[in-house]
């Protein structure tokens, strides 16, 4: 059973009418991936917005200025939005991770419970502190920044797990607010 063909359940303006630098950022999605990410569409409803969007998802996923790898970073993406159950994030960031680990079984078990998974002691401190700050971050103490640093983070590194989990707890709240549809074509790649 295919899922829902919306994209989200809000007026979007017609690629005809995006600004130059929109339908720009789109022809280099269509080169380079082939297809439009969904959450992209859903942020033409917000010119402005979408610039912000784009620029702080890319800088935050894909700079190479960070203690976090483009692993580590899609793999706090996939466990924040599993503890959300965000359908979008779960099954783009599902496919995100499968290819850059090389694994479809590690994609799986982060989507369902990221506990099962062997992971090292690195990736398990990181996770954990990314389900927590996500399921009670009032609960968020020194003592688990104290976690993340005895597993060899920075205080860098630290700001950047936090920035990655808080980030896809905003993009979640987005998805579900909207009822956001991934792509289709994320459920089959990388498998």
């Amino acid at each position: 059973m295919p899922q829902p063909d919306h994209v989200v359940r809000i007026d979007l303006p017609e690629s005809k009418d995006y600004p130059e630098d929109i339908a720009a950022y789109f022809a280099k999605c269509d080169e380079k991936l082939g297809m439009r990410p969904n959450v992209l569409l859903a942020y033409t409803a917000r010119p402005d917005k979408f610039r912000t969007f784009s620029r702080f998802y890319n800088q935050l996923m894909l700079s190479e200025d960070s203690g976090l790898t483009k692993l580590e970073r899609e793999m706090i993406a996939v466990v924040v939005s599993s503890a959300n159950r965000c359908y979008y994030c779960l099954v783009a960031h599902g496919q995100a991770l499968r290819q850059l680990s090389g694994d479809p079984q590690l994609g799986e078990m982060l989507v369902m419970n990221y506990q099962v998974a062997e992971l090292s002691a690195r990736q398990r401190a990181m996770l954990d502190y990314a389900w927590k700050l996500t399921k009670t971050p009032h609960d968020i103490a020194e003592a688990d920044r104290a976690a993340l640093r005895a597993a060899g983070f920075s205080d860098a590194d630290i700001f950047d797990v936090t920035d990655t989990a808080a980030f896809f707890n905003y993009t979640n709240r987005m998805a579900h607010g909207l009822d956001m549809m991934p792509n289709p074509e994320y459920h089959g790649m990388n498998r």
